[in-house]
């Protein structure tokens, strides 16, 4: 079998962190192939695939990223030829072979990353993350897991993107709350990311943070491990630079150009409204 021309991106996240959304924004450009219309949930490629089981107890929501059994790196038994091989025949009727990137969005992604890397050494990864005290809001409409072990979950789950991050080549980290509060710059960045133009869906985006309330504490220890991707309790966001890796320092360079792009204008607006 010939090797594809086009490259894979994968974007990865825990459920309701705003994986979807990202994938809609990245599949829109014209340089993107992505899987539409399948008959599984949101187009995800898990479930059209053979070559990594994924059965009815994979990749369930508040589980899997914390399942020692579902992260898989370079050790993984799939780490072979054959996986690869029937990974891209199962998936290669999806994408248009004639795109430079093909887009494969599953949650499962987050504990994949390490060996999808072995697999396709060229892919890039792009995870986002949500506030966990909001993650588990959220998920805790589809669990019936109480908010206190969803926190935990998050955070935990957290910890081993932390843990695989520095194994990755290529790989971008961001938050939800940019997403929906800075949109212009974070799709940008991401698509500086893919060394492509930017391309504007015209994707209406609204906080759906602001749906849920926070209204259990967290202990010390949450708060302290929240506090390294930018998050504070009760639902805070504070400041916090996307992390970007890239063999490429020109491309590392662009991400963080698109990034500060925005944010120079902004400073230079605030500073022509206190001189009125």
């Amino acid at each position: 079998m010939s090797p594809p021309r086009s490259r894979f991106v994968f974007v990865a996240g825990l459920h309701r962190t705003g994986t979807s959304l990202l994938a809609r924004i990245i599949a829109a450009h014209p340089a993107v192939s992505a899987i539409e219309n399948a008959p599984v949930p949101e187009n995800e490629g898990c479930y059209l695939q053979g070559a990594i089981p994924h059965t009815a107890l994979d990749g369930r929501p508040a589980h899997y990223a914390t399942d020692p059994l579902q992260h898989h790196t370079e050790q993984s038994p799939w780490n072979t030829l054959e996986t690869q091989r029937r990974l891209l025949s199962d998936w290669g009727g999806w994408f248009d072979p004639d795109k430079p990137w093909w887009l494969e969005k599953s949650p499962i992604n987050l504990t994949r990353m390490r060996l999808y890397q072995q697999l396709f050494p060229t892919a890039q990864f792009i995870v986002i993350l949500r506030h966990p005290q909001l993650m588990a809001a959220a998920l805790g409409k589809w669990v019936t897991d109480e908010p206190a072990a969803l926190l935990r979950y998050g955070i935990d789950a957290y910890d081993t993107v932390a843990q695989d991050l520095p194994i990755l080549h290529a790989s971008l980290v961001l938050r939800y709350e940019d997403l929906v509060s800075r949109p212009d710059a974070v799709r940008r960045a991401v698509f500086a990311f893919l060394s492509l133009e930017d391309h504007d869906p015209q994707i209406e985006l609204r906080d759906g943070n602001r749906d849920y309330r926070v209204g259990q504490p967290a202990e010390e220890d949450a708060v302290r491990r929240m506090a390294r991707w930018g998050y504070a309790p009760g639902g805070e966001v504070h400041d916090f630079a996307p992390r970007i890796a890239h063999p490429l320092r020109s491309v590392r360079d662009a991400v963080s150009a698109a990034l500060e792009q925005e944010l120079q204008s902004e400073q230079k607006e605030q500073k022509a409204n206190i001189r009125q």
